[in-house]
């Protein structure tokens, strides 16, 4: 896992993505659009890889999203991803934003708590 230099040292700002059951291709097409507008903790040349063995695989990263890097055009995926995201609310928020300008985004479900939040998120084709 490589560390991106310019991590923010707001905890705040940053998000923890988790992507399942989801074919690879398109967890790597989730995890470059958010690398093409956020900052993370691993780096764009890192991509999902298979587990070899045909189990499950769950994605993870962190984006910081204190500053926005650029807006990625639309993506295209091969089915629908739901993707978690946990952080401040308003980082949450900050990166549906950043996935709204790619994907289709519909909130699913949500856990609330004193000062962050999981949101559960079902990307698909806009």
């Amino acid at each position: 896992m490589s560390t991106a230099p310019d991590q923010s040292a707001d905890p705040s700002a940053q998000v923890a993505v988790t992507l399942d059951d989801c074919a690879k291709e398109d967890a790597a097409t989730v995890l470059g659009t958010l690398h093409a507008s956020f900052s993370s903790d691993r780096s764009p040349d890192d991509l999902p890889a298979d587990s070899g063995d045909g189990s499950p695989m769950v994605w993870t990263a962190t984006f910081d999203v204190s500053r926005t890097l650029g807006l990625p055009g639309p993506a295209r995926l091969t089915a629908p991803v739901d993707l978690t995201a946990q952080g401040g609310y308003r980082a949450v928020d900050r990166l549906r934003e950043g996935l709204a300008e790619a994907f289709s985004v519909k909130v699913t479900g949500t856990a609330a708590g004193d000062q962050e939040q999981e949101a559960r998120l079902r990307l698909d084709n806009q």
